[in-house]
């Protein structure tokens, strides 16, 4: 919950000093700016999907003084640990075909050294075959498509983990 005390010192420091504009982070990921120009009045600014605290009626004691204005904005999500594995996506609609032809065996598995530059799989579009080479040098450590299968354009193929 955000005193409104509190934001009316702010305003009163931003008053007194000839900084246009402060702005003051919790540890809870609020974010409380204010400014003296008004372009951006008004604005609230959410990152992410939060739940907001139910709102009391201003105090008119504490309204900001006119040409200043307050905007609250949630800091952004922390992301999620980048996994160490680099992702091969299809560049195109079609059939994925993890071998050469039916039978053979597979262009590669998991958990095998990969080359840049090494052919992965065949993708079939519009009687087209398509040769899939990997972008990266590493170790395979996942392989999501099946063979005859559809693969849809920028799906996840292969994981390769560039340290392994």
């Amino acid at each position: 919950m955000i005193d409104l005390r509190y934001v009316k010192k702010l305003v009163d420091m931003l008053d007194e000093s000839s900084v246009d504009s402060i702005e003051i982070s919790s540890d809870k990921g609020m974010k409380i700016r204010i400014s003296k120009s008004a372009v951006q009045r008004g604005t609230v600014q959410m990152a992410a999907p939060m739940q907001m605290p139910a709102l009391m009626a201003p105090d008119p004691r504490l309204a900001l003084p006119q040409g200043h204005s307050a905007e609250v904005v949630a800091a952004p999500a922390a992301e999620p640990p980048k996994s160490a594995s680099l992702d091969v996506k299809s560049p195109m609609v079609g059939t994925f075909y993890g071998a050469p032809e039916p039978g053979a065996k597979p262009y590669v598995s998991v958990g095998q050294k990969i080359a840049k530059g090494q052919i992965l799989c065949i993708i079939e579009a519009m009687k087209i075959m398509n040769e899939i080479e990997s972008e990266f040098a590493g170790v395979l450590r996942e392989s999501n498509g099946t063979d005859a299968h559809p693969v849809e354009y920028g799906q996840v193929l292969f994981r390769i983990d560039p340290n392994g």
